[in-house]
């Protein structure tokens, strides 16, 4: 009786410690799911934004209704990738988005890079001197 007491006490604690790690890992995947949609949502708006400003660095929060109470936010670049050789109105030029997503796991910060681009139309106000494409 002792024996077999003994070897239950060993494979309930065996499996305590397995539950508790799986849940762990269930939570750090739900979080993680969690940011990836909210970047998923905020890559769309920024690349279907066409006021957007190119180089200059946005940021923002998400908010934590969104993300369950997890602190987390965003963090965006709109920049000129590739223009003609010899730019002219109506000609195409491709934009490259970059957005950063960062989330608090504990006490320690968590990122992720998406890349994104589109083309626009280049107008005859970016190709006047001084202005920048």
């Amino acid at each position: 009786m002792i024996v077999a007491t003994t070897i239950m006490a060993i494979a309930v604690v065996g499996l305590l410690s397995g539950i508790s790690g799986a849940t762990r890992h269930a939570a750090r995947l739900r979080d993680y799911d969690r940011v990836v949609q909210l970047a998923r949502l905020r890559m769309n708006d920024l690349i279907l934004d066409r006021r957007l400003p190119r180089n200059i660095v946005l940021t923002g929060p998400f908010d934590p209704i969104l993300t369950g109470g997890l602190e987390a936010g965003w963090q965006a670049r709109l920049e000129n990738f590739e223009m003609p050789p010899q730019p002219a109105p109506g000609m195409l030029a491709l934009d490259r988005l970059e957005l950063q997503i960062w989330w608090m796991a504990g006490a320690e910060k968590r990122t992720f890079t998406l890349d994104a681009f589109r083309r626009r139309t280049l107008t005859p106000e970016e190709l006047a001197p001084g202005a920048h494409p």
